[in-house]
């Protein structure tokens, strides 16, 4: 089974191939796509975490698959690259908030699940590399993903070098979070988790959408016009009206699961 998945209020995905690092090919990016379709339409779920099996979180493509791209037709590759084009969308566009729980190494691709997800948190030995140019391609599905977390010159220089970072510089350049011991970074997720779960899920859904809408710059009389509607639509909405009365009455909203 190339992914496990459990169930609950704080949903896990996890990579199961850790005998290759939890490098992804066809079969394994068709279930992670159909894992987080799933778990997205699912209202018991609060909380998605993207892990992986073993001593790395995922080492990107997998080169068997990869050289099995080289050898065939552009019209399969375009289908191909769609597909894990689509599986990407469904983590990062999914309704639900993520969390990347990272360790060992995140390469290639691995970098792209991390940055498609909401929340990465990685442990202090966690290497990255967008390390797709050593291979003679480029990170292309990624591309859009890593720049949204660590800005344009920044995903230039990872693109470009192929380098390998550090955790410490992850964090400082937005590509992760949070940056822990090994035997902190469950702690570390379900401390994110927690407070995940006290925020209302339909609020959570809007930030998510206004947000993917939402560009570093001018912010113009259509982005004003945009946030002033979305404001008057979702304060008007049950779960607003619950929020208001549970901080009022000071006791938790109806949404927060019971200690």
């Amino acid at each position: 089974m190339s992914i496990v998945v459990e169930r609950g209020a704080v949903a896990r995905v996890r990579m199961n191939r850790p005998e290759v690092f939890n490098a992804f090919d066809e079969a394994m990016i068709a279930a992670l796509h159909e894992a987080f379709t799933s778990l997205s339409g699912d209202a018991s779920v609060r909380v998605i975490v993207l892990e992986g099996s073993g001593k790395a979180f995922s080492a990107g493509a997998d080169l068997q698959w990869m050289q099995r791209a080289s050898t065939a037709s552009q019209e399969w590759n375009l289908q191909d690259a769609r597909r894990f084009a689509d599986m990407l969308a469904a983590i990062h566009h999914g309704p639900k908030p993520t969390i990347a729980r990272v360790q060992g190494v995140a390469l290639g691709g691995g970098v792209g699940l991390a940055a498609a997800c909401d929340i990465a948190i990685a442990t202090e030995d966690a290497k990255f590399s967008v390390s797709e140019a050593r291979f003679g391609i480029l990170p292309a599905v990624i591309g859009p993903y890593v720049v949204n977390a660590v800005g344009k010159r920044q995903a230039l220089r990872l693109a470009l070098t192929t380098s390998r970072i550090a955790a410490q510089e992850a964090l400082d350049i937005g590509l992760v979070h949070k940056v822990v011991p090994l035997d902190a970074l469950d702690s570390a997720v379900d401390a994110v988790a927690a407070d995940l779960l006290v925020g209302g899920p339909q609020a959570q859904q809007e930030i998510k959408q206004l947000f993917a809408q939402l560009q570093v710059g001018p912010i113009t009389e259509e982005v004003r016009l945009l946030t002033a509607e979305t404001i008057s639509r979702v304060r008007s909405t049950p779960e607003a009206r619950e929020g208001f009365e549970a901080f009022l009455a000071k006791r938790p909203a109806s949404w927060v699961p019971k200690a």
